[in-house]
C-alpha cells in the first residue's frame, strides 16, 4: 500500500517540485518514466507554491514600498525556479531569430549553451514587463491571488502542451513525460485547475482567456517551426504566460 502511494503520489510530487523550483524536496525515490510522467499532474500545484511565495514581499512591503516590493517579487520568482523557464526563453528567442525558418539549425541553435542577442534581449523584454506588471498590480490594489494564480496556469498551459503536441526532442527533460503521461488524469486536473479560478473570483477571466491565446500562438509558432515542442518552448510557454496574464489584467484594470 505505501509503495504503491509513493509511486502513485510522492514520488512524482517530488519529481514535479525538483524540476520546476528550487524548493527542498527530497529526491524521489524512482525517476522512472511513469513517475516523470505523473509528474506532469502535480505542475499547476507547484506553479500555485510558487506564486504563494512570491506573493510574500507584495504583501508585506507592498503598501508601503511597492516599488521595492515587485522588485523583490521579481527576484524571488527567477530565484524560486532556478531561471529555468527563462533559460527557455532565450534559447527559443535565440532558435526563432537564428534558426530563419529552418527546423533543424532552430533546434541546434537552441541546443547551444551560449545566449545570443536575440536571447538577451527577450530577456531583459520579459522581466521588465513582470516588474512592471507587478508593481501595477500594487498600485491598482488589485487582489494578490492574481500573483498565486498567474504560475498555476502557466504550467496548465504546458500539461495542456504535452497533452496535444509532440515532443520533438530525442534527449530532452521532456522526453520521458510525454511517452508517459496518464492522459485521462492530466485531462481531470487540468480541468479542476482551470476551474479553480472562477471560483474565487470571476474578475480572473482575463487571466484564462490570456492564457489560453498565448498557448495557442506558441503551440502554432513551435509545430510549425520544428513539427512539435521542446523544453525550451515549454519554459517559454511558462514565462510569457506569467507576464502576460499580468500585463493583460492590470491593462484591463486601469482601463475600465
Amino acid at each position: 500500500m505505501r509503495e504503491g502511494w509513493q509511486q502513485q503520489i510522492w514520488w512524482p510530487l517530488c519529481s514535479a517540485v525538483r524540476l520546476l523550483s528550487r524548493l527542498p524536496f527530497p529526491q524521489p525515490g524512482g525517476w522512472s518514466g511513469e513517475v516523470q510522467g505523473r509528474a506532469v499532474l502535480f505542475y499547476p500545484l507547484v506553479g500555485m507554491v510558487i506564486g504563494g511565495l512570491v506573493v510574500l514581499p507584495l504583501w508585506l512591503l507592498g503598501d508601503t514600498l511597492p516599488m521595492l516590493a515587485a522588485a523583490l517579487a521579481t527576484l524571488l520568482w527567477v530565484w524560486l525556479t532556478g531561471g529555468l523557464h527563462l533559460d527557455g526563453v532565450a534559447d527559443m528567442a535565440d532558435g526563432w531569430i537564428g534558426g530563419l525558418g529552418n527546423p533543424q539549425r532552430t533546434l541546434e541553435i537552441m541546443k547551444d549553451p551560449h545566449i545570443g542577442p536575440a536571447g538577451v534581449m527577450s530577456l531583459v523584454m520579459l522581466l521588465l514587463l513582470k516588474f512592471t506588471a507587478l508593481h501595477a498590480l500594487l498600485t491598482l490594489q488589485l487582489s494578490l491571488w492574481a500573483v498565486v494564480l498567474a504560475p498555476m496556469l502557466a504550467r496548465l498551459a504546458v500539461g495542456l502542451l504535452f497533452l496535444t503536441t509532440p515532443y520533438v526532442s530525442r534527449q530532452g527533460m521532456g522526453q520521458a513525460p510525454a511517452h508517459h503521461l496518464p492522459k485521462p488524469w492530466l485531462v481531470v486536473v487540468l480541468a479542476l485547475a482551470w476551474l479553480g479560478p472562477l471560483l474565487l473570483q470571476s474578475a480572473f477571466w482575463p487571466m484564462q482567456g490570456t492564457v489560453i491565446l498565448v498557448w495557442w500562438l506558441i503551440r502554432a509558432s513551435s509545430h510549425k517551426r520544428i513539427g512539435g515542442f521542446t523544453g525550451d518552448v515549454a519554459g517559454a510557454l511558462v514565462e510569457w504566460s506569467e507576464v502576460s496574464m499580468l500585463v493583460v489584467l492590470t491593462s484591463a484594470e486601469a482601463m475600465v
